[in-house]
């Protein structure tokens, strides 16, 4: 338990003494006029107070990742507090901090305009397809989850419930952000928090569970290396870039710069502690049971729902469905709107008339709605490592932002070298990519980190 209790004291602090810091480095001014007000088109560019933007923020970058993925990673152990408490710090926050940051500097644009901007039309293109496909496969897959669950609970058919899922996609990505999101997501987000605070405190209650500590051992429960394969199991409780392509929604609502730390920042900060806490209740329910060590490489509805009503009874059932059935739909339906937004970026479509919106969003539900019908398991497997790469690109433009400005480009520098090293270790190991072994992977993969470190510097130093 006091692992727990110190790495979440660690990233409470973290948010005040380098959450701080970062916000001075990059000069955040209070007097400069944001997107929201000066480009306000009533749709997507429209002021939201600070908790507004925080609570909406805050769902739309956990969703499930922060307990499918803490679940997962408890499988390695207390090494998993270490990974969520310095990537969330380290690397996580960084990049959510500048994602957002530097899109509200640049009229509220998305990351591949952004990225762009700083590296070049290349990858500019390359980030655009995968922000584009992975909201498409997100929706598709929250969708279909969700669509189970509530079918198992009311015994109606599967295809009615994903039906209803996607037309509130469709109103909820058309609708102007104050309609539905800014009104209704900040109390699911508060909902969502309060879950794992009530599941935490009742496992902290309850002495027949106990927290593991750092020197615990016969915890590891799968044959997976911890190098990259923790790190990639636990993605959105650390680093994803997924984040980045929800940064810009909130980017666009902000009434101050004051608020980037508190909403990206800060969001992450609680998201990173949401899988910590995630992660320690699955160490303390299943420890030592076989159980835990099936749920890696699968969907673990089925332990959050027993965790939640074993530990909190009847009111644990209803939170379980949120955190598996609202949550999902949330993270589905906003996922559509970055993907439509990026569309428009890149298309540079004017998107302030509702026939302009449903001409870039329809085609994007019906690729999205079909792919509720195929089985893309192994398509997903790449979601995460996918994310990597994005979050490399986005860690690399904030790295070229500081050097322009002739700030310490060290602090985004570095969390990019260790995602590039993370990105390569994965795909040259992983059963879905190359399959070598782990030395060698690991090898290629320093190597290949280092050449494109010597380049980058070699080219954005000058």
């Amino acid at each position: 338990m006091y692992s727990f209790l110190i790495c979440a004291a660690v990233l409470i602090t973290s948010y005040f003494i380098y959450g701080k810091f970062i916000e001075r480095i990059v000069g955040v001014d209070e007097n400069n006029e944001t997107p929201a007000k000066r480009l306000g088109d009533g749709v997507d560019y429209i002021p939201l107070p600070k908790y507004k933007n925080f609570l909406v923020h805050f769902l739309n970058i956990a969703g499930l990742g922060p307990i499918f993925g803490a679940i997962q990673g408890a499988l390695f152990g207390p090494a998993a507090f270490l990974w969520i408490v310095l990537g969330t710090i380290f690397i996580g926050s960084v990049h959510d901090f500048f994602s957002g940051f530097m899109s509200l500097r640049n009229d509220g644009l998305t990351m591949p305009n952004i990225i762009s901007k700083y590296l070049g039309n290349t990858i500019q293109k390359f980030t655009a397809i995968i922000i584009i496909i992975t909201g498409i496969l997100v929706a598709a897959t929250f969708a279909t989850g969700a669509a189970d669950l509530i079918a198992n609970l009311t015994n109606t058919p599967v295809l009615i419930w994903t039906i209803i899922i996607f037309i509130y996609f469709l109103i909820a990505t058309l609708f102007p952000i104050d309609k539905i999101i800014g009104r209704v997501y900040p109390i699911f987000g508060a909902l969502f928090l309060i879950m794992a605070i009530l599941m935490t405190g009742a496992l902290l209650l309850n002495p027949s569970y106990t927290i593991p500590e750092f020197t615990t051992q016969g915890l590891y429960l799968t044959d997976k290396t911890i190098f990259p394969y923790l790190f990639v199991t636990i993605a959105c409780g650390a680093i994803s870039g997924f984040h980045a392509s929800q940064s810009p929604i909130v980017a666009r609502c902000m009434e101050n710069e004051k608020d980037a730390r508190p909403v990206f920042f800060g969001a992450m900060v609680l998201e990173g502690l949401t899988a910590l806490c995630w992660a320690a209740i699955a160490m303390a329910f299943f420890h030592g049971q076989p159980q835990l060590a099936v749920l890696y490489g699968s969907t673990p509805s089925v332990a959050v729902n027993q965790m939640a009503t074993t530990l909190l009874g009847p009111i644990g059932l209803i939170l379980a469905v949120i955190g598996v059935v609202i949550c999902p739909i949330t993270t589905g339906d906003t996922s559509l709107r970055s993907s439509r937004i990026t569309l428009a970026d890149e298309l540079h479509f004017n998107q302030e008339k509702l026939s302009s919106r449903l001409k870039l969003a329809l085609p994007l539900f019906i690729v999205s709605f079909a792919l509720t019908f195929v089985d893309f398991a192994l398509i997903w497997r790449y979601f995460a490592w996918a994310q990597l790469i994005i979050a490399t690109c986005v860690l690399f433009s904030a790295t070229v932002y500081l050097i322009q400005n002739k700030e310490h480009y060290i602090i985004t520098l570095l969390p990019a070298v260790a995602c590039s090293l993370i990105t390569f270790g994965y795909i040259l190991q992983a059963s879905e990519g190359l399959r070598l072994p782990s030395m060698t992977a690991n090898i290629i993969a320093i190597i290949a980190t280092a050449i494109i470190t010597i380049l980058f510097l070699k080219k954005f130093k000058k």
